[in-house]
């Protein structure tokens, strides 16, 4: 209904100025249309008059305020559409519309009609990688990534749903400094399991897993080998044991990646270096006290940035940008990184490095998510914990289900701390957000059934039928998923899609609550009731896929 309501006041805004002669017609993507926080004020508005109020009054005979001149012109063209039961004019020059009930109902024939396929978007031609997680090999998924997987997934849900071509994919830091430190950490619990590592090494009984693991595969006279020539194999096999455990936690939690791309690789091909050398010829790399510096600062950062140490080691920033230019080398039109908050720093270096390799810095999106926070019942909380500083979000998966824990990670903008609250994910209540809105879908199969005998008397529904207040909610509702999908794949914001969803399942439990939905002495109604409570599942089963959470028939 917002499109047709958009379209309509471009139409009306176009035909106002050719009528006055405009010597050209405004650009008609400057005004927006949207739902009032006021029902009062109708069933949506629009700024147009006073957006083009400006450009129109030189042509206009008008008294007092000009936006109030045009929004009467504009009124009066939408009115005759016929689809509106008021069209008002209210405070500066807003237009206000009130949608005939009829329209409604047609809106709601259109959302059945199309079924599953209902909010999606037609092919954009547009590539767009989405990059998240890839968290370190050298320990196990924590909370904090759990809420950067739910993220990530959902938002590759949704942009695929309105258009885009979308690639998954985890970046494996699978090089450098950390990956020998884990070498490191092995060796040492493998030669003394019951010390206490040396201070700069990683920790948790994790280490000592990956240490068995590694004591099993291989004989006594692989470990004796000289440190440096142990070391790279060592560590190799201890990040593969890791990331092995890292890929079956995401399995667990529904989340698949389509690339998973090794940092390694990137040396081995030289693109590194390429990288390097590339900034140098184009000037935008200088020496410094026998480094090499990119000159971030000429693209706005604070500083210079190290690309080369003095004592000839590449650095990570180095890596980075390697990984960038490959990214954008094969083809993606938007590559969308997700890290988490601790990478605030990181930003301007990439946008940086983006436009000094020459590509447009609007290809690249740098998403930041904050910190999670455990709690029970409001009471932060500690778990058992095998990393010995964080709690892994295998452990938080024995106590939560998939469903409910992506959900909860969902509830909250990726910009927001996140409270997750063990007692509220495994309530089943209404105090659940994620079993709110999935019993609105068990509810609805169960309606559907117990309404079956009825439905049989009753021929195709008549949704004029859908008078009640509750009724007309809903389907204003339903007709708002499409731009509900599409705020969250514009403004990269997966927990839009959550808010709608706890919306819907507020007002259908309102609805059931209040009302009848299988009235045998009226086959007509029920039928009527049915096919609105049917869209209601269709359509928040839609929204949950979305997110990756599953649509149940029934509930306990």
């Amino acid at each position: 209904m917002k499109d047709i309501i958009q379209k309509a006041t471009a139409d009306a805004v176009r035909e106002a100025a050719t009528e006055l002669g405009l010597p050209e017609i405004p650009d008609l993507s400057r005004f927006v249309v949207e739902r009032p926080a006021n029902p009062e004020f109708g069933h949506f508005s629009t700024n147009a008059a006073m957006v083009y109020a400006k450009a129109f009054a030189p042509r206009m005979d008008f008294k007092g305020s000009p936006a109030l001149a045009l929004a009467g012109m504009l009124a009066a063209r939408l009115e005759a559409l016929g689809l509106f039961d008021a069209v008002e004019i209210k405070g500066p020059g807003f237009v206000n519309f009130r949608v005939s009930a009829g329209e409604w109902h047609r809106a709601l024939a259109g959302i059945i009609a199309k079924g599953p396929d209902y909010g999606r978007g037609e092919p954009t031609g547009r590539r767009v990688l989405l990059e998240f997680v890839s968290s370190n090999p050298t320990g196990p998924l924590h909370v904090g990534h759990g809420r950067g997987a739910a993220w990530g997934d959902a938002m590759a849900g949704i942009l695929a749903f309105l258009g885009d071509t979308v690639t998954r994919e985890y970046y494996v830091n699978d090089a450098g400094n950390q990956i020998r430190t884990l070498g490191l950490s092995v060796l040492a619990r493998l030669r003394d399991p019951s010390a206490e590592p040396p201070e700069g090494l990683y920790r948790g009984e994790y280490i000592l897993d990956v240490a068995d693991e590694l004591g099993k595969r291989h004989p006594p006279e692989w470990f004796a080998r000289p440190e440096e020539e142990l070391l790279p194999d060592l560590s190799a096999e201890a990040a593969a044991i890791i990331l092995h455990g890292m890929k079956a936690d995401l399995e667990r939690f529904g989340v698949r990646f389509d690339v998973w791309f090794s940092e390694k690789s990137l040396y081995e091909s030289g693109e590194v270096a390429r990288t390097v050398g590339i900034l140098r010829d184009a000037g935008w790399a200088y020496e410094k006290d026998g480094a090499l510096f990119f000159r971030s600062t000429a693209f706005g950062d604070d500083k210079d940035r190290v690309l080369v140490k003095s004592g000839g080691d590449l650095t990570y920033f180095a890596s980075d940008a390697a990984y960038h230019a490959n990214k954008f080398s094969r083809g993606f039109d938007l590559a969308v990184d997700l890290l988490g908050a601790d990478h605030g720093g990181y930003l301007a270096r990439m946008a940086a490095v983006t436009r000094a390799l020459g590509y447009d810095g609007e290809r690249l999106k740098i998403v930041l998510y904050q910190l999670v926070r455990l709690s029970r019942a409001g009471v932060a909380v500690k778990m058992s914990t095998r990393a010995g500083e964080f709690v892994e979000l295998r452990t938080v998966l024995d106590e939560v289900s998939a469903d409910a824990a992506r959900f909860m990670y969902l509830t909250q903008s990726h910009d927001s701390a996140l409270e997750f609250d063990l007692e509220v994910a495994t309530a089943r209540s209404s105090e659940n957000p994620v079993y709110y809105v999935q019993y609105l879908c068990a509810r609805v199969f169960q309606v559907l059934n117990k309404a079956r005998p009825v439905l049989e008397r009753a021929g195709a529904p008549d949704l004029s039928l859908l008078k009640e207040p509750e009724e007309l909610g809903l389907i204003i509702q339903l007709a708002a998923f499409p731009e509900a999908v599409r705020a969250s794949g514009r403004n990269l914001a997966p927990h839009l899609m959550t808010v709608w969803l706890t919306d819907t399942a507020r007002l259908f439990h309102h609805y059931y609550g209040g009302h009848r939905m299988v009235v045998e002495e009226a086959p007509a109604l029920t039928a009527a009731r049915c096919a609105l409570a049917s869209a209601c599942r269709e359509t928040v089963g839609a929204g949950l896929r979305l997110l990756g959470v599953s649509v149940p028939e029934r509930m306990d």
